[in-house]
């Protein structure tokens, strides 16, 4: 009873009550009388290490060396010396006796004869990193001998420990000293606690305790023997027994072995200086050393010089031993794009050492930098990190994505820079599964609204892209009110025949997403008319789409007659075999334009030449994933195909709010098409459109009532014109001048805002495209027109 009172009172098993640390399990070996255990924080949980030393007497020497060793590495602060935290002496009363014990914490470390069978390196690599091990105690004693004129006098690999970083350092300071070189008269020890090391340690003089000479002997002379026997200890794997062994030579490097062998001078003038071992070896000039000494001075280096190295760094991290690179580079490579002295092409190596990590490891080692990143105002940063997105996407949590990754990205869907808008664009196929509806809805939604009139038509083909492959992410309302709308009034109409092949595409790969009285009056009639398309690729999916939807319209007929009142409804086709293909495809061509091989980090491929000699076999080949879309340069300068925005409408899609469609006034909404109709019989649908188009619409109901004939068959007809007439097929010559001129002075068509933004159909159909453009408050659509009659009329220029 009487020892757990004491236990309680002096301290537990996990330490004494005044240390604020736990002790944990103690490592198989220490230096000296010391014992090395594991140690956690009871703040925070960090890990610490714990050295300490007992006694029953104060004044035992070895607690009085310990308390030197406390005083000394408390003082003594160096990179490559043990970092010291916290000490504390307590007495503890065990049965009739006083227990003495010293405690000293310091940041987590490993004896170096662990770490060494832990990592179990062999030849070349083993050799770099006892290079660069060496390499640090020797900056170590350097540093004591010549600037702190103190003398370690034990250096071996017992007083050599190794931290998380793999980084080597000092420590065992109980018998460190100042060296008094000038009294050499003293005839006293220079050394208090020399008594402390082993005599197979000892250089001559100090072995004899010829104090004069010790005194007449430079300042570096003890511990440059002790170096000596770390190497021989290291590179032997024994340890040293007697003096004699130092002679035995074979397991030392050559390019090491004058350097060992003149640090083991029998004169101890004659010994070699660290500071000349560092400067001068040969053994120390490595990939492992060079790698990590120019990362420790980064800041000190010119842009091309870290440019240089950093491109290399990626090829040059697989030569190096994996453990240290993970360990060491990857921290201090992390550490220099976080606080922005690293170049942008270090993302590339990041990205490639962090592949080598768990996916845990990972997460907390890499996720937490490149989330900063995102921040950055460096565009080169900005691009590398959209370009490997695919790389470290998975990665990221839906709350980061949310809160603090998309907002940084979304800047860039309005950057001046078109190639980086669609690497934006791009990127969402990796972030927007982990996006949450109210910020697809209220942001990325608009975002891509405004990029589906870009200027640049690859961008333009990549959005309708992206929307195919994100519509399962979107809730029903917001799809019943975006997809048709963004497929057939904007990309069936496009100019650029790859827009319009995507648009067909997209439409069959989310065909599982339309009911049938959509896929009969609002997708139907839209595709039917790229049947005539001028390109041959986009008359070719035409064909296909039209099968498509044919077939699951004509299901639902026979499930209608059957009597299936599930069937009468209509979802549409979730598992045709063309809709995997489509969504496939969509997403390949979408992905290979975002592999960086395929396209220079900063500069834009201009292709402005290939895409005004692109015929109609060039765009055929989009079948193909290598070929896709996605793969046009966003660069070139196409003025008949830029697509103005739309001046009614604020965000181009009109305000979403949580997928619930509200109930407003057209122009606000750049989506709306119309609306779907109540009854799938032929008779009430056609009752339904015309209801639909006859919505009031200022400044044209009386026009356009004027233009319609009594006759009720008739009426139907010309309101079917009137609502798909911007891409209809050319009407003959007779008719094409009434055209023209409904479409100029109405906006009814379906009371779609997005018909008077429409791209430009094809050279056959320039005519009522320019009228219909024509619309609106903008006077450049009609030159837009004239110009592309003049190239029709004029093709010798």
């Amino acid at each position: 009873m009487l020892k757990f009172l004491n236990r309680v009172v002096g301290g537990s098993g996990s330490g004494p009550k005044d240390l604020p640390y736990n002790i944990g399990e103690p490592y198989p070996s220490a230096w000296g009388s010391w014992t090395h255990f594991r140690g956690t924080s009871k703040d925070d949980g960090s890990p610490v290490s714990i050295f300490s030393i007992s006694g029953s007497n104060a004044q035992d020497g070895h607690l009085a060396a310990a308390r030197n060793g406390v005083k000394r590495l408390r003082t003594v602060r160096h990179p490559n010396i043990l970092s010291f935290l916290h000490s504390t002496e307590t007495e503890t009363m065990d049965a009739s006796t006083t227990k003495h014990t010293i405690y000293i914490v310091t940041e987590p470390v490993m004896p170096l004869s662990e770490k060494i069978k832990e990592l179990c390196l062999q030849n070349i690599q083993r050799d770099e990193y006892y290079a660069w091990g060496l390499h640090q105690i020797a900056k170590a004693v350097s540093f004591l001998n010549n600037d702190c004129k103190l003398v370690h006098a034990n250096v071996c690999v017992a007083s050599v420990v190794v931290t998380q970083t793999l980084d080597w350092k000092l420590h065992a300071f109980d018998v460190l000293s100042e060296f008094d070189g000038t009294n050499e008269a003293s005839a006293g020890p220079m050394l208090q606690y020399a008594w402390l090391v082993g005599s197979q340690y000892k250089p001559v003089e100090l072995l004899k305790s010829d104090w004069a000479a010790v005194r007449k002997s430079p300042p570096w002379a003890i511990d440059s023997w002790g170096l000596g026997c770390l190497i021989y200890e290291l590179f032997s794997g024994l340890k040293l027994s007697k003096t004699e062994e130092l002679r035995n030579t074979a397991s030392i490097p050559k390019s090491l072995l004058p350097d060992y062998q003149r640090l083991l001078s029998a004169v101890p003038s004659r010994r070699l200086n660290t500071s000349k071992l560092i400067e001068n070896s040969a053994y120390f000039q490595n990939k492992l050393v060079d790698t990590i000494h120019f990362m420790e001075i980064l800041n000190l280096k010119d842009s091309v010089e870290k440019d240089t190295f950093f491109r290399k760094l990626p090829n040059l991290a697989e030569q190096l031993p994996r453990q240290i690179v993970l360990k060491k580079l990857l921290p201090l490579l992390a550490s220099a794009l976080e606080f922005g002295s690293a170049a942008a092409p270090a993302l590339t190596a990041l990205l490639k050492m962090g592949s080598w990590l768990s996916t845990e490891e990972f997460s907390v080692k890499v996720l937490p930098t490149i989330v900063k990143l995102f921040a950055s105002n460096d565009r080169a940063i900005r691009v590398g990190l959209l370009q490997y997105v695919d790389q470290f996407g998975e990665s990221l949590s839906a709350q980061i994505v949310d809160e603090q990754v998309y907002p940084h990205v979304a800047t860039g869907f309005s950057d001046t820079s078109a190639f980086l808008r669609e690497l934006t664009l791009k990127s969402m196929l990796v972030l927007a599964p982990k996006l949450s509806q109210r910020t697809i809805s209220g942001s990325l939604l608009k975002y891509l609204s405004k990029l589906q009139v870009d200027e640049e038509p690859a961008i333009r083909t990549n959005t309708t892209i992206l929307l195919g492959n994100i519509a399962s992410h979107l809730n029903e309302g917001t799809r019943k009110r975006v997809l048709i709308n963004a497929f057939t009034v904007r990309a069936l109409r496009d100019s650029f025949s790859p827009a319009r092949g995507a648009g067909i595409m997209a439409l069959c790969a989310t065909s599982s997403y339309y009911d049938i009285t959509e896929i009969s009056t609002r997708i139907l009639p839209n595709v039917v008319v790229l049947i005539i398309d001028p390109d041959n690729d986009v008359r070719s999916k035409a064909f296909q789409a039209v099968d498509q939807f044919l077939q699951i319209v004509k299901q639902t007929y026979e499930k209608t007659n059957s009597g299936d009142a599930a069937g009468a409804a209509g979802d549409g086709l979730s598992s045709m075999p063309g809709n995997a293909s489509l969504l496939g495809w969509a997403m390949s061509s979408l992905t290979l334009k975002g592999k960086p091989a395929e396209q220079a980090p900063l500069a834009l491929v201009n292709t402005s030449a290939s895409l005004t000699k692109m015929t109609s076999n060039d765009s055929s080949a989009m079948d193909t994933p290598t070929t896709a879309p996605a793969h046009v340069s966003s660069t070139t300068d196409f003025p008949d195909q830029h697509v103005p925005e739309s001046p009614t409408s604020t965000d181009g899609w009109g305000e979403l709010e949580n997928g619930i469609q509200e109930e407003h006034e057209s122009d606000k909404d750049g989506w709306d098409d119309i609306e779907p109709l109540e009854e799938p019989t032929p008779p009430p649908a056609l009752a339904n459109i015309q209801a639909a188009q006859k919505r009031p619409v200022s400044q044209s109901r009386p026009k356009q009532a004027s233009l319609r004939p009594k006759n009720t068959a008739k009426v139907i007809k010309d309101e079917d014109d009137e609502l798909w007439g911007s891409i209809a097929a050319p009407a003959p010559k007779t008719s094409s001048k009434a055209l023209n001129l409904k479409t100029s002075q109405s906006v009814d068509d379906d009371d779609d805002p997005w018909a008077a933004i429409a791209a430009p159909l094809p050279t056959t159909k320039a005519r009522p495209l320019a009228a219909g453009r024509g619309r609106g408050a903008k006077p450049a659509a009609p030159k837009l027109g004239a110009q592309r009659i003049n190239r029709t009329s004029s093709s010798g220029v």
